[in-house]
């Protein structure tokens, strides 16, 4: 079963995959376009490249002939992902699925107008006049993104017409790639939204871990907790739609679908909007760590790249997640050490620190973790998971 595995992303989340990998007996190089990344620490070898480089990119496939390639980040040209597996690498989950997933347009599209998922009104713009047009169409507010970025980058609100051009502007400094084309969506008046871990399998059925609730700041996740409350039908409707994407990109993997979700009221049994779905690890998953279920994500994703089945997602114990960030004003030549105080160590906790090489402002540097039994309150959870990640500091 021993395979030789490229991973192309060294973040974080792709250092736990390192792990999970390693821990079944298999060999993984870590790409990434910076050297020292979290995933290269732990890796077989490792490679710097910029990804987005189509050329350096088959060269380092050529150079490594791995049996399987495992796409962590967006920026990554992912239409050499088609001639990989026509060679027979196995892309994860697929190769359609990398190249759909990884620009928003192309997974918008697919979910709204191919499989009739409900989702937010939303419009594409290439041009500021594009954009003020789409607001126009869709209403205020109404929330811009590039169609390439991650954790949250380029991501704003706009609420009038003087917010356009500063969103046009930050849209365009936050984008992955050389892509210059945001999507605009009205904005949502959800109670709550969640990621719901969807894991795939080459021979066996397709498994959901218990709901995800999160926070977000500037697009990016602060806490997260698991389980999210919430009402059985509104679950049984997501899973339904998570079945349905997952199912139509192919392959095998865990998902992380993001959903909004509108409570049942007088009026209505209440309403789940697709938003947005990754085939990889998902930074909210990063409550799993705290022992919440029988399988991390990073395991349940290993398991479904090597085909060791997986004959139930089990629910131990709830769990919460706090980011440690790097504070506004640091500066790129800071220090990058995580410093933690003498009193961080609590019953029912844990931390990871990332080993990230360098800063900048609110780079996630770190994670505090808080477990509790079956019947603990999230909000206490992710009270003690934010006290634990206040121990820890960026020097």
């Amino acid at each position: 079963m021993h395979k030789k595995i490229l991973l192309l992303g060294s973040g974080e989340l792709g250092k736990e995959v390192v792990i999970a990998l390693q821990r079944y007996g298999q060999t993984v190089i870590a790409v990434d376009a910076y050297a020292g990344a979290p995933a290269m620490q732990v890796a077989d070898g490792f490679e710097v490249i910029n990804m987005l480089d189509g050329e350096a990119l088959d060269a380092v496939v050529a150079k490594h002939q791995p049996d399987i390639i495992v796409p962590e980040v967006e920026s990554i040209r992912t239409e050499r992902f088609y001639d990989y597996e026509e060679r027979g690498i196995h892309v994860v989950p697929s190769a359609r699925a990398a190249n759909f997933t990884m620009n928003r347009k192309a997974i918008r599209d697919l979910a709204a107008a191919e499989l009739g998922l409900k989702t937010a009104p939303y419009r594409y713009a290439t041009s500021y006049e594009e954009l003020a047009a789409g607001a126009a169409a869709v209403g205020m507010p109404c929330v811009v993104k590039p169609l390439m970025s991650s954790s949250g980058k380029g991501q704003s609100v706009i609420r009038t017409a003087d917010d356009i051009q500063r969103a046009w502007d930050y849209a365009l400094s936050g984008s992955r790639g050389d892509l210059a084309e945001v999507i605009v969506e009205s904005f949502i008046d959800f109670d709550y939204e969640i990621t719901l871990l969807t894991l795939t399998q080459k021979d066996g059925p397709t498994l959901f871990c218990p709901p995800i609730g999160h926070r977000q700041e500037r697009g990016d996740y602060q806490e997260s907790w698991q389980p999210m409350p919430m009402a059985p039908h509104l679950l049984e409707e997501a899973q339904r739609m998570a079945e349905s994407v997952t199912a139509s990109l192919r392959g095998a993997g865990i998902w992380g679908v993001e959903f909004f979700i509108q409570n049942p009221t007088a009026e209505s049994n209440g309403t789940v909007y697709f938003s947005e779905l990754s085939p990889r690890p998902h930074d909210t998953g990063m409550v799993t760590l705290a022992g919440t279920q029988n399988f991390t994500e990073f395991e349940l994703h290993a398991r479904a790249v090597l085909g060791i089945p997986v004959l139930s997602i089990d629910h131990v114990r709830n769990g919460a997640s706090a980011v440690v960030l790097a504070p506004e004003g640091v500066q790129a030549d800071a220090s990058r050490v995580v410093r933690v105080a003498a009193d961080a160590v609590m019953p029912d906790t844990d931390f990871r620190i990332f080993g990230k090489p360098s800063v900048r402002p609110y780079r996630r540097m770190a994670v505090g973790l808080a477990h509790g039994p079956l019947d603990s309150d999230a909000h206490g959870l992710v009270a003690k998971a934010q006290e634990v990640a206040g121990k820890l500091s960026v020097g």
